[in-house]
C-alpha cells in the first residue's frame, strides 16, 4: 500500500490530503494569508486520523504553481523540511493541472473534451493552460501561462471546453464558447 502526503498552498484554500491503500483523509480551509498557521496543524491532524507517522509516509506530492507567490514559497519550505526529516522523495504537481482533475472527477467529465483550468492572478492578468481528457487520460495541450485574459483566445481555437477556476471572472473579455 503506497502512502502519499499531498499538500497545496498555492491558492487561497490550504489543503493537505493523504491517499493510503484507496481511502483519502483530507483537510481543506479557505484561508488567505493563513497558510503559515494552518499547514503543520493539518498535516499532524491528517496524519493521526489515519494512524500514521511521516516515517510511514512513501512520499509527499505538492502544488508548485502557479499561484500566490508566498503560498508557494510556504508549500516549498515545509515539504523540503518533511521530506529531508524523513528523507522522503517529493512530486511536483502543476496547480492548474490538479484543478483540471478534479474537475474530471467532480463535474464527470466525458472524454475527447478540453479542460481550460484558470486562476486569477490579479493586476489583470490570469495563470491558465490547457489539457485534454481523452479515453480516462488527461494530457497536457497548452503549458501553464500567464497572460491577459484576451490571450487565451488565440491559443484556444478546439472546443468544447470546460472552464473551471475563478479565473472565469475575465469571461466578458474571452471569446470562447464552453
Amino acid at each position: 500500500m503506497i502512502n502519499i502526503l499531498a499538500i497545496d498552498t498555492s491558492t487561497p484554500a490550504c489543503s493537505v490530503a493523504l491517499s493510503s491503500g484507496g481511502d483519502v483523509i483530507s483537510r481543506y480551509q479557505l484561508a488567505s494569508r493563513s497558510h503559515t498557521q494552518l499547514i503543520l496543524p493539518m498535516i499532524d491532524e491528517v496524519l493521526s486520523e489515519a494512524g500514521k507517522g511521516l516515517g510511514q509516509i512513501d512520499a509527499i506530492a505538492f502544488t508548485v504553481g502557479p499561484g500566490s507567490f508566498t503560498g508557494i514559497r510556504i508549500g516549498f519550505g515545509v515539504v523540503q523540511g518533511l521530506a529531508f526529516g524523513a528523507d522522503l522523495p517529493v512530486l511536483a504537481v502543476s496547480s492548474l493541472e490538479t484543478l483540471a482533475y478534479t474537475a474530471v472527477r467532480k463535474l464527470n467529465i466525458s472524454t475527447d473534451r478540453h479542460i481550460l483550468p484558470m486562476f486569477d492572478a490579479r493586476m489583470d492578468e490570469i495563470y491558465w493552460g490547457v489539457f485534454q481528457y481523452k479515453s480516462g487520460v488527461l494530457y497536457r495541450v497548452v503549458e501553464d501561462s500567464l497572460t491577459s485574459p484576451e490571450a487565451v483566445n488565440s491559443s484556444c481555437s478546439s472546443s468544447p471546453y470546460t472552464i473551471v477556476g475563478d479565473g472565469w471572472n475575465y469571461a466578458d473579455r474571452m471569446a470562447l464558447a464552453p
